[in-house]
């Protein structure tokens, strides 16, 4: 009696928690929605004002925000770096995690390697800034390759402790079947391992999407000046010195949403499905 006593308080505190979590992240899309569908006439300082619905629910915001920020140009930017980045990123960085996975345990350089680039994820960005804007204008890629690859070398800390530690659950012996019957490294790799750490590609892909479709900082000070501005970086134009459009960015951001919500649908399926049908438990 005691017990299922303490189970039902236990649900009822997960509950609450449950409730106020997704108030938390329901309130400000909320917020962005009924922003996003105002004039601007209906802003005013109370609560109402921003909160309540519109009188008149108008696409006439995104139709200027679509102008202002060139959409359909800087969205296929956004797009392009994205998903360059994303592909370069589970190439480059699983194979590095493979490498540093299997050997850093019987090897201390592979063990030296794994924490010196992880020890990456500690250093800020502003620290790094100024001497990247340098060094990519005098190398000539002061563009989207130039950004593309920074993307690549910032997401690898954090993608290479991920892959590393999710390769402890895949055990030796396919790969070491895979040696007996003749098989490359390079050919085990790609033919066992890396369909194996398909839901980890999808959490990786997930987590360098977000972070370089959001990212404003590196288009700023590599690409500044240039026609090739992401989606986020032509969001600054509804910010002046004298306020904020957020009729219009409210807007924008919604609109920037949408292309980055598919893909984590589309990949939290993957992930799903990974781990379902061919995850390996340790």
């Amino acid at each position: 009696m005691i017990k299922a006593k303490k189970v039902n308080n236990t649900n009822i505190l997960l509950t609450i928690i449950l409730i106020l979590g997704c108030v938390t992240v329901l309130f400000p899309l909320y917020m962005a929605i009924m922003i996003a569908f105002k004039n601007p006439s209906e802003m005013t300082n109370d609560v109402a004002g921003a909160l309540g619905f519109p009188s008149h629910w108008s696409f006439a915001n995104f139709k200027e925000a679509m102008r202002i920020t060139d959409f359909w140009r800087t969205l296929g930017n956004s797009i392009f770096i994205t998903s360059t980045t994303i592909v370069f990123s589970l190439i480059v960085h699983s194979m590095a995690g493979y490498a540093i996975g299997r050997s850093m345990a019987r090897k201390k350089s592979f063990k030296f390697a794994y924490f010196y680039i992880v020890s990456g994820m500690f250093v800020p960005f502003a620290i790094l800034m100024m001497p990247l804007v340098k060094e990519t204008a005098q190398l000539g890629i002061d563009n989207r390759l130039g950004v593309i690859l920074l993307y690549v070398v910032f997401y690898m800390p954090m993608n290479v402790m991920l892959y590393s530690g999710y390769l402890k659950n895949v055990p030796l012996a396919m790969e070491e079947a895979a040696d007996i019957d003749g098989a490359s490294a390079w050919r085990t790799y790609w033919t066992i391992i890396f369909p194996m750490m398909k839901p980890m590609h999808a959490t990786v892909a997930v987590l360098t999407a977000l972070g370089t479709w959001n990212d404003v900082m590196t288009p700023l000070v590599i690409m500044s000046g240039t026609k090739n501005t992401t989606l986020p970086l032509a969001q600054l134009n509804f910010q002046s010195q004298f306020g904020t459009n957020y009729n219009l960015a409210f807007a924008s951001y919604l609109l920037a949403l949408i292309p980055i919500l598919i893909f984590y649908v589309i990949c939290q399926k993957q992930i799903i499905g990974g781990i379902a049908n061919g995850a390996v438990k340790g």
